[in-house]
């Protein structure tokens, strides 16, 4: 039986969705990761991992079967020499959809739809390890920076005169302080003689 199978529509007809989905799961194939809308990601996801599990089986029927899908035999040779024996330990779940937000124009909910291990996604993978390291390292070479600035200010602070310098804005600030209360006394005893 094959009760509840129709599947999205998609507003297309059956010649016009089956085109759509022959062109999807192509550039799935051709390219890794492809960024269309979640529903018709969630469409062609299905038959693009049947045409991985037909590239895994690998015989000659299998690559007749993907050819009258998929019509383009570039295609199904990637299919069949590189993308396919990525996946010939796997058990299925050879694609993902990941989604990344609301399209500009009509809002339409967007996605990646991506093999699990395209090389596209390990090469950013390790871009990602690489890229950790790499603030760390930075950090390092800021505090050479300030151990380098440092330095001549240490060699500054072992000069005499900076700190006779130092030390003569300390005394000059120091007596400041005190004249300051003495001179509130005098105003004070000058205020007193006025009144008298």
């Amino acid at each position: 039986m094959r009760h509840q199978r129709t599947g999205k529509k998609l507003g297309r007809d059956a010649a016009h969705r089956k085109a759509l989905y022959a062109n999807l799961a192509g550039a799935l194939i051709e390219h890794g990761r492809i960024r269309t809308t979640v529903t018709k990601a969630k469409a062609v996801r299905p038959l693009a991992e049947q045409m991985i599990t037909l590239g895994r089986r690998g015989d000659l029927h299998a690559r007749r079967q993907a050819t009258a899908v998929l019509r383009s035999r570039d295609v199904v040779h990637k299919l069949f020499a590189e993308v396919a024996p990525r996946f010939k330990d796997r058990p299925g779940g050879y694609s993902r959809i990941v989604r990344i937000g609301p399209r500009a124009g009509d809002a339409a909910e967007m996605a990646y739809l991506e093999l699990v291990d395209e090389e596209y996604v390990a090469a950013q993978r390790e871009e990602r390890a690489t890229a950790a390291p790499a603030p760390e390292e930075h950090e390092v070479i800021v505090d050479d920076d300030e151990d380098e600035a440092t330095e001549p200010v240490a060699e500054a602070d072992e000069d005499e005169e900076p700190e006779a310098d130092e030390d003569e804005s300390d005394e000059d600030e120091e007596p400041s302080a005190e004249d300051e209360p003495e001179a509130s006394a005098d105003a004070g005893e000058a205020a007193e003689d006025e009144k008298s």
